[in-house]
């Protein structure tokens, strides 16, 4: 079902999503082995919020209702969206610049790439900051860029990345890595439960300390992937005719990649690797809205980021006191839309 995408119609979908979305973090911030009601929830939030905080009293709250819900619910619901906006936005990118609905910051191999990169910054115990930015991070960011950088030149045919080299490189890059952060665990005992944790995938125990640190560069890069929408839409017609309209193939291509590489390695660096949250959630969208990249990546941002909390959510809640990494809760739903998508194409091929 596609629907006509207008300037109006843009913002009215934006706008519902992100109600869904307040809604949502509400909601989920509710459920838990501690019962808080919804009001409650929102009227913790309001409290907090300048603006608001003289109308809302809170007297009747319990002070550890307060404390569950601002210092460890809130936080880690807010960082599941910022993780799940970060992974679908750079998928729906790398999807529209390869033309390609399978490419995923997983499954071409940046999150791996971003995992082993923090991975050696925790081995090596290095430790600096630029502005905003830790080590770890600037470490994720430059695993990941030689990762898809490989995956890309692997695959490309001439000036074609077919479906089959992509994720084949992908998958090799990817394990390639993956085996060079089993050797590092091999080589440092003390490193090996961090390193897991990258390979799982976990939003627990998060605190606000990474959303301070991660949410300005990571939304100025989404911030700015989004003026590439036009160019990402002309491309898709084809890259002789983009050329003939003006449009910088290669150019936007570098910053494509260099922009969607920066958003999943921030999000890999605090979050782990979190696989195929970039190849369902952009997927969904398009068959909901179109391919209209300037709908298409913010409304990816959106239903990622309540995809993410509900997927959370379950991983905390399904066997509680016990949590699951959240990263095998959105394979258990990547891998079989993984083989939809496949067997979507095979019969496309086959007809």
């Amino acid at each position: 079902m596609k629907i006509r995408t207008d300037k109006t119609i843009y913002k009215f979908i934006i706008m519902v999503l992100f109600l869904i979305l307040i809604f949502s973090i509400g909601l989920f911030s509710t459920i838990g082995t501690a019962k808080i009601n919804i009001l409650d929830t929102f009227k913790i939030v309001g409290s907090k919020i300048p603006l608001i905080k003289r109308y809302v009293s809170i007297d009747h709250i319990p002070n550890s209702a307060k404390t569950i819900i601002w210092n460890i619910r809130i936080p880690r619901v807010l960082l599941g969206v910022l993780v799940g906006a970060s992974l679908s936005m750079a998928g729906a990118a790398f999807q529209g610049m390869l033309k390609n609905p399978m490419a995923d910051p997983y499954v071409i191999g940046v999150s791996s790439g971003a995992a082993l990169g923090a991975s050696l910054a925790i081995v090596l115990n290095i430790s600096f900051k630029i502005p905003g930015i830790s080590s770890i991070s600037i470490f994720a960011f430059i695993g990941g860029l030689i990762a898809v950088i490989l995956v890309y030149n692997i695959a490309r045919i001439r000036n074609q990345v077919p479906v089959t080299t992509l994720l084949l490189a992908g998958i090799a890059v990817g394990q390639f890595f993956t085996a060079i952060m089993s050797f590092l665990m091999m080589l440092d005992d003390r490193a090996m439960t961090k390193i897991i944790y990258w390979t799982l995938g976990s939003l627990s125990g998060k605190g606000w300390d990474p959303i301070i640190k991660t949410s300005i560069p990571l939304i100025l890069s989404m911030i700015v992937i989004n003026f590439f929408a036009k160019d990402l839409n002309i491309m898709l017609t084809g890259e002789e005719s983009a050329k003939s309209l003006g449009v910088d193939i290669e150019k936007t291509k570098r910053y494509i990649l260099l922009l969607g590489t920066l958003i999943t390695s921030l999000a890999v660096s605090i979050s782990g690797i979190i696989g195929f949250v970039g190849l369902i959630i952009p997927h969904i969208v398009r068959l909901l809205l179109g391919p209209d990249h300037r709908i298409l990546l913010p409304a990816s941002a959106l239903l990622g980021g309540v995809f993410m909390i509900f997927t959370d959510t379950i991983a905390r809640t399904i066997i509680s006191p016990v949590e699951i990494p959240v990263g095998i809760i959105t394979a258990l739903f990547g891998g079989p839309f993984f083989i939809y998508l496949l067997r979507s194409r095979k019969k496309n091929i086959q007809r």
